[in-house]
């Protein structure tokens, strides 16, 4: 693709951009709503139908996205339809997507697009036909990745109600593989919860059943983005779904978490929870966890329990702006003979090992479409 093949065009050429609206009028249905922050909730009707590129009014600039299906976007949202005579949508929103809008900027201390700034931007674009061959290799990655993103939300819901199952509703498995409390089994009174659990448990507090380190940032003329060192990370910010996203490393490493080591956030917002997919160096903002006899999913689970109560606690007006290594150690949870949760791990230990991989490999996609994105754009690869 030669820069000859190129044509010059000013972003009002391609597109027709709208206004988003209210929707306070709207009832609760299947129609994605979002807002420049992304899908906001989900209402029952559409301000447009098909194919649309969705442009941050106020807020969240970078948050470019795409879509093709029935939805309403509020008024911190444009939405975009593209004359596709000359231009492929998928395309468009690839190349928007890397664009820094920073330098056009009109908000004062809230983050600002006007809709003539957007229509101001030079677009340079190929061919239509060399667009939609390369909209058509972007789109199966991002096809891939999606269905990475679906399968491993299954996987941890399938996980997520089986320990419900087993240590909520104490229907695990007997001695005659019945579920133990819906056949009869033995519960027991316990003053300090103040409530029945099964004959056999007890109560402990995390420290006693988990190895915990509390994070220690290190020297700040240590960090760089280069690969340099050991994988860094201060707190929850480079959180992800599930594991956290490399960003920074630094070359003094000082607390170390390990690989599948649970990362809790100890900082606003307390609570919030990933899991170390390498081993790591965890700044003041993060603790590392696992359990002490190799029970890490069961782990894992009881501590989003606990962010369900941090949560709760905030929305009654106490505030957490952290949480003590004191606070943490002392939390107490019901705790099952550890024969149980071995037979649990065991249970769940393919669903996180599939989570994992196809983590990884949507890490990769991602490395791969951003560094393929620039040159496609520019012709110095080709799709054929």
């Amino acid at each position: 693709m030669s820069e000859c093949g190129v044509k010059e065009f000013k972003l009002r050429e391609l597109l027709k951009i709208y206004n988003g609206t209210k929707y306070d009028h709207l009832n609760k249905g299947d129609i994605p709503l979002y807002g420049s922050g992304g899908l906001m909730s989900h209402v029952n009707e559409a301000l447009y139908s098909g194919e649309a590129i969705l442009l941050p009014r106020k807020g969240t600039l970078s948050n470019i996205m795409y879509v093709n299906e029935s939805f309403w976007t509020v008024d911190t949202m444009y939405y975009a339809v593209v004359n596709d005579k000359l231009a492929d949508a998928f395309y468009l929103y690839s190349y928007l997507s890397q664009l820094d809008l920073s330098n056009l900027d009109s908000g004062s201390t809230l983050p600002s697009m006007t809709k003539s700034a957007y229509e101001s931007i030079i677009v340079k674009l190929p061919d239509l036909k060399i667009q939609k061959v390369v909209a058509n290799f972007l789109c199966n990655i991002r096809k891939k990745m999606e269905i990475n993103n679906q399968i491993n939300q299954e996987l941890e819901a399938m996980a997520k109600t089986l320990y419900d199952y087993w240590f909520v509703q104490f229907d695990f498995p007997d001695q005659n593989g019945k579920p133990y409390k819906s056949s009869g089994g033995k519960m027991v009174y316990h003053p300090e919860l103040k409530r029945e659990i099964p004959e056999g448990w007890g109560v402990e507090k995390l420290e006693k059943i988990a190895n915990i380190t509390m994070g220690q940032s290190p020297k700040g003329t240590s960090y760089n983005e280069v690969g340099e060192g050991m994988l860094f990370f201060q707190g929850s910010t480079d959180f992800g779904w599930r594991f956290p996203v490399a960003r920074q490393y630094t070359t003094e490493p000082s607390r170390i978490a390990e690989e599948d080591d649970i990362l809790l956030s100890v900082r606003a917002p307390v609570g919030t929870l990933n899991i170390a997919d390498t081993r790591c160096c965890i700044g003041r903002g993060l603790a590392a966890i696992n359990s002490k006899v190799g029970a890490n999913s069961y782990i894992f689970n009881v501590m989003q329990d606990f962010k369900k109560l941090f949560d709760k606690m905030n929305s009654v007006g106490t505030t957490f702006g952290s949480i003590t290594k004191d606070d943490l150690y002392s939390l107490q949870l019901v705790y099952p003979p550890n024969e149980l949760l071995m037979r649990f791990d065991q249970s769940v230990k393919s669903f996180d090992r599939e989570i994992k991989n196809r983590s990884r490999q949507n890490q990769g996609l991602t490395q791969l479409r951003d560094w393929l994105l620039p040159m496609l754009m520019n012709g110095q690869v080709k799709v054929e």
